[in-house]
């Protein structure tokens, strides 16, 4: 389920980067409806397994802050991924929402990895 649950995070990483390139480029692409429905499949199977797994580690995240801090950091990365790709006005925002969309990716791979909390000591 590990090894799953890392190859749909993986996929959703690389569309997410993939549309955020198709928005720079101005491409017709990103109006497919694969590329609409895809994601949401994905990330819907990724967000089943994360929970199947927690339940069966019976990961608590009061009881885990590193667990607590990765559930706020994926909700983070949601939030800035729509934003970047959504709401952000021009060029400059959607860039930065970008930025900090991958600066969250990073924070849940080193929390998933290390299981040291950061921000919850």
């Amino acid at each position: 389920m590990k090894h799953l649950h890392m190859t749909l995070a993986a996929l959703s990483i690389a569309l997410f980067f993939l549309r955020f390139v198709w928005l720079m480029l101005g491409s017709e692409q990103l109006q497919k409806k694969w590329v609409k429905i895809t994601p949401h499949v994905i990330d819907t199977a990724l967000l089943a397994i994360g929970i199947v797994m927690a339940v069966k580690l019976a990961l608590s995240p009061f009881e885990y802050m590193w667990f607590g801090e990765k559930i706020i950091a994926v909700f983070a990365y949601i939030f800035t991924g729509y934003y970047t790709l959504k709401l952000a006005r021009n060029r400059t925002m959607q860039i930065i929402g970008f930025l900090g969309a991958m600066g969250w990716v990073m924070l849940v791979a080193r929390l998933a990895i290390s299981k040291q909390p950061i921000f919850f000591i």
